[in-house]
């Protein structure tokens, strides 16, 4: 789980860089215009800074146990820098939807690895559907039950726009997390179908 950690320690040092350098966040997040006046960097830097500490914490938490679980399998299909480059490519795609459509807004901004950890969260659910997941740290939940229940609150509450949370991201990474992980291993699919006829809670 070496890049799992890596990832987690530049993420960690370059968000608690910006919380404490307004100028460096502005450089780094996601803001369509500068995207089109080529800073195309934007779309991989902005994963990389978070709001605070709690939106820091969660999903380096999440990534940490997930991230652990899945870098063996990219690295073992894709090579050494498989998950690296699973986890990156993630970061953009999930926040592509989120750029087209706020491109000529001037007071859009995006930050978070929300996107790239709901890619690992999810392609892990096709290994362990009926895996428990702690929410909050306390409340179990069949993973496959998890899915389907955020992937509904997050199509719900992308539609209300009634908070600052890119939900849209939530959800375009989850569908790459799956899309990414069928076509680098097509097998997952007739296991992930034999699991889910099979419930097994384990931890």
């Amino acid at each position: 789980m070496i890049t799992t950690l890596l990832i987690i320690a530049v993420t960690c040092i370059v968000s608690f860089s910006a919380f404490n350098n307004r100028e460096l966040a502005e450089k780094l997040i996601l803001w369509p215009p500068a995207v089109q006046r080529g800073q195309y960097y934007r779309l991989l830097t902005h994963g990389f800074i978070h709001a605070d500490q709690s939106h820091l914490l969660m999903n380096m938490f999440t990534l940490f146990f997930f991230g652990r679980a899945m870098e063996p399998l990219y690295e073992r299909i894709l090579g050494p820098a498989g998950f690296a480059l699973f986890y990156l490519s993630a970061i953009v795609v999930a926040i592509l939807p989120t750029y087209f459509a706020n491109k000529d807004n001037t007071a859009y901004r995006s930050l978070g690895a929300s996107g790239a950890v709901s890619a690992v969260l999810f392609a892990s659910i096709l290994f362990q559907p009926w895996g428990v997941l702690l929410l909050f740290g306390i409340v179990p939940v069949p993973a496959i039950l998890f899915a389907v229940a955020y992937v509904g609150y997050s199509i719900y509450s992308e539609r209300r726009q009634a908070d600052n949370i890119n939900h849209s991201a939530h959800l375009w990474g989850a569908a790459y997390g799956v899309a990414f992980t069928v076509v680098a291993a097509p097998q997952v699919i007739s296991y992930f179908l034999e699991q889910l006829t099979h419930p097994r809670f384990s931890p």
